[in-house]
């Protein structure tokens, strides 16, 4: 089982606009049985961890899935922010990320705990020690600002480059620390 943060970016290494805006990210062509693709990777995930602005585009964008939270796994939320519980097993927590990643890996059964985002959380996943890989989608285009893909100094590894129409699909292993 890894701790793997999964995302995807601009070339100029942004998750998202300043605004959080994604439409960059969702209207580009990509194989949904392609190498490194979601549908893929979301299979071998057991739990899930995100920040507040993640949790919060997720909000604002279930009216698309019918009003569904679409995850099926345990999900923890490292917030201060008050929000609304969806159906399903959303956890609100703050502090350290050492106590979540313990209780999300041990309800992820042997799987994989996915840290959703944002940047300065997998940041702190990476801090800890607790950060394994990064697997990241880049896409065509370059935002000038935004949201980063990671906003801290964090040394990787190579471990797999493919291409899935028109992303660039990486996976990273985390060179120090590591704690899967």
């Amino acid at each position: 089982m890894a701790t793997i943060y999964y995302t995807g970016s601009s070339l100029d290494g942004f998750l998202a606009t300043p605004d959080h805006d994604l439409s960059w990210l969702v209207t580009r062509d990509i194989d949904p049985a392609g190498p490194m693709h979601y549908e893929g990777f979301v299979q071998g995930v057991g739990a899930l961890v995100m920040g507040a602005s993640t949790y919060q585009w997720l909000l604002d964008h279930l009216p698309e899935t019918g009003g569904e939270w679409p995850y099926r796994q345990p999900t923890w939320v490292l917030t201060h922010r008050d929000f609304p519980a969806p159906s399903g097993a959303v956890c609100f927590a703050q502090g350290s990320v050492v106590e979540v990643h313990r209780a999300a890996r041990e309800a992820a059964g042997g799987q994989h705990v996915w840290v959703v985002g944002g940047g300065d959380l997998a940041g702190q996943f990476a801090d800890a020690g607790l950060l394994d890989e990064i697997w990241v989608q880049f896409a065509p285009v370059a935002l000038g600002e935004g949201h980063p893909l990671l906003p801290r100094r964090t040394e990787l590894e190579l471990l797999e480059v493919a291409r899935n129409r028109d992303f660039v699909c990486a996976r990273y292993a985390v060179a120090t620390g590591g704690g899967g």
